[in-house]
């Protein structure tokens, strides 16, 4: 199969060559069916002269008595100019052939004119015969109750009249398709001018630098040009939903990139601290024991060995949830999660006000994998102990009911900066935006936040903050695990709470 070769001429050519072609074939056949049926008019109207002037002849010879060579009725009244009249022997042979002249006298036909009237049958069909010098002439030979005679008339009117149609007929029609190429050619040129500039809105977005910077006001199809009743309308407006997703994608990447810029530069920082500190600890030792005590420089060392590891793992566990790969699944009893979470919140930060709630109108089971949900929960807790000074009242709860299960922390420290809640969730966000930190009590990497909204999006559940000076408080909502489950087995159901998840009995640890 051969390739379709493109198209070369533009809309506008193809258009006019198409309208005009169309408009040529519509002439053509409207002035061939004019023609024909003129013609067929004409010709019937003829052949009944023909006919008429026939019968009138074979009544002439009946009352005259002459020999068979006898024309003599050609000189009655009523013969027209032009008239041709024949007699024929018993072969069927014109023996006799006369013609009417403008004069009004007969004219004998020539050898060679009577020739060309042979073979006639005398059933009184009509024949059409060209006589040398005479022209073209529509015949008739009948035979009736008398002699046989054949009559003709010339055709030249007929012929005439149907030339001079052909002619009108093809000046009108040449006259009617220039000026409806004209017209045409206008209309198509004014209804395309819209796709025109459509076009040209098109090839100027096209110039834009795309590859780089930002990307903002590029240019867009104007109102008029994006009526949706026409055409042209319809190839604007959707140009323009191009141009605003091409603007709202490229907008999307550049945040995008900038939030990857700033995600390497916190890692980088966050991985080359501790080393630093390792390096730093080494080369003291390497100098001598009498700088520092090697006791102080191993537990630094191991303190900055530590603080690394935990942070490339938090990056690990980010990026497996960012691929998407499988949690460990089983039922999970979140109250016995949250307390105790709460018991090791209470322990690493005495100076707080740890309180429980639970409101379990059902049993907080859910489908998950126990442990991430107890980072999940510790996480919170720990950024509550962190950001908030001693003496601040941090309280856990659970709700459970058929629809849902909701995990709530909530505090009443200073609360979260109104332009930090918009970001709260995403990596390395934190309340100082400088990448130093004094100590390892000044704050997290940043990770903290952004590991509990992607353990809860694995969940199936989301996380929403509300915070105001005085209050803050972070919610958790997770399916339950009847819900995640199309059919579980009845021994995941169980209504009997713990009875260990008073906060002031200890737990076991499950980790």
């Amino acid at each position: 199969m051969r390739p379709r070769l493109p198209e070369r001429r533009s809309l506008r050519t193809r258009l006019l060559l198409f309208i005009g072609v169309t408009l040529v074939v519509v002439c053509t056949a409207m002035a061939l069916t004019t023609v024909l049926a003129q013609r067929a008019y004409l010709l019937g109207n003829l052949d009944q002269r023909v006919t008429d002037a026939a019968e009138r002849s074979q009544g002439g010879l009946q009352r005259r008595t002459g020999d068979d060579t006898d024309l003599g009725f050609l000189n009655e009244r009523g013969q027209a100019v032009g008239t041709l009249a024949a007699r024929f022997d018993d072969d069927g042979d014109v023996i006799a052939a006369q013609v009417v002249t403008d004069d009004g006298k007969q004219q004998t036909l020539t050898a060679d004119q009577r020739s060309a009237l042979d073979g006639i049958a005398t059933d009184g069909s009509r024949h059409t015969r060209t006589v040398p010098g005479l022209g073209t002439y529509r015949v008739t030979a009948i035979a009736g109750n008398g002699v046989p005679v054949l009559t003709g008339l010339p055709m030249d009117d007929v012929q005439d009249m149907i030339g001079g149609l052909v002619l009108v007929e093809a000046v009108a029609a040449i006259a009617g398709l220039a000026v409806a190429g004209c017209v045409c050619a206008v209309v198509i040129r004014r209804q395309l001018r819209p796709l025109g500039r459509v076009a040209a809105t098109a090839v100027e977005v096209s110039r834009v630098p795309l590859g780089r910077g930002a990307v903002t006001g590029l240019t867009r199809v104007r109102e008029r040009d994006t009526y949706p009743g026409s055409e042209a309308g319809q190839v604007g407006a959707a140009l323009n939903r191009m141009i605003d997703h091409v603007e709202s994608s490229l907008a999307e990447r550049q945040r995008s990139e900038e939030r990857m810029r700033r995600f390497l530069a916190d890692a980088s920082h966050e991985l080359r601290t501790p080393l630093a500190s390792i390096a730093g600890y080494a080369e003291l030792m390497n100098r001598g024991t009498e700088r520092i005590e090697p006791a102080l420089a191993w537990r630094r060392v191991s303190a900055e060995s530590a603080r690394m590891t935990g942070l490339v793992e938090d990056l690990l566990l980010l990026a497996r949830l960012d691929e998407g790969r499988p949690l460990q699944s089983s039922e999970v009893d979140l109250a016995a999660v949250v307390a105790e979470a709460v018991w090791d919140a209470r322990a690493a930060g005495g100076g707080h006000d740890w309180q429980l709630a639970l409101l379990l109108d059902a049993p907080a089971l859910v489908l998950g994998d126990e442990a991430r949900l107890h980072q999940v929960v510790a996480n919170l807790l720990a950024n509550a102990r962190v950001h908030t000074p001693v003496g601040t009242t941090v309280v856990a709860s659970v709700e459970a009911t058929e629809a849902h299960c909701v995990i709530r922390v909530r505090d009443d420290g200073p609360g979260i900066p109104a332009h930090l809640l918009p970001a709260v969730f995403e990596r390395f966000t934190r309340g100082d935006s400088s990448r130093s930190r004094g100590g390892p009590t000044d704050g997290g990497s940043g990770l903290g936040l952004a590991i509990v909204a992607a353990i809860t999006a694995a969940h199936g559940g989301h996380i929403a903050v509300d915070s105001e000076p005085g209050r803050t408080e972070f919610t958790l909502t997770l399916p339950p695990s009847h819900v995640r489950l199309e059919a579980p087995p009845a021994a995941l159901v169980t209504g009997a709470p713990r009875p260990d998840l008073a906060l002031g009995a200890p737990t076991p640890d499950p980790r």
